[in-house]
């Protein structure tokens, strides 16, 4: 598995890269052949105080999964985004061995 975080714009500090990657490595036992995890996080220019942005891609053999949140903290908007393709990973693995 080829994880690769991207801090657009900005630096991402080691304690939030560390806290990515223990969330995004939980992913991989949803799904036996993640090839690649994309994290883009971004900063918002608006004025609103939700301006923190997590993008994750996951490539799977033969399947892509996407998800996108934006919020007060890059932890929040993670927690976010991982609960949403740990859903998407579980759905398409049942139905991948028909329930």
């Amino acid at each position: 598995m080829n994880l690769k975080i991207r801090a657009l714009h900005f630096d991402a500090d080691k304690k939030l890269e560390d806290f990515i990657t223990k969330k995004i490595t939980k992913l991989s036992d949803k799904h036996d052949n993640i090839t690649d995890i994309d994290v883009v996080l971004k900063l918002d220019n608006s004025q609103d105080r939700e301006n923190k942005i997590t993008e994750i891609k996951i490539l799977a053999k033969g399947s892509e999964f996407f998800s996108k949140k934006q919020s007060a903290s890059f932890e929040e908007s993670t927690d976010v985004v991982a609960e949403a393709l740990r859903r998407q990973l579980k759905k398409h693995k049942e139905k991948l061995i028909g329930r």
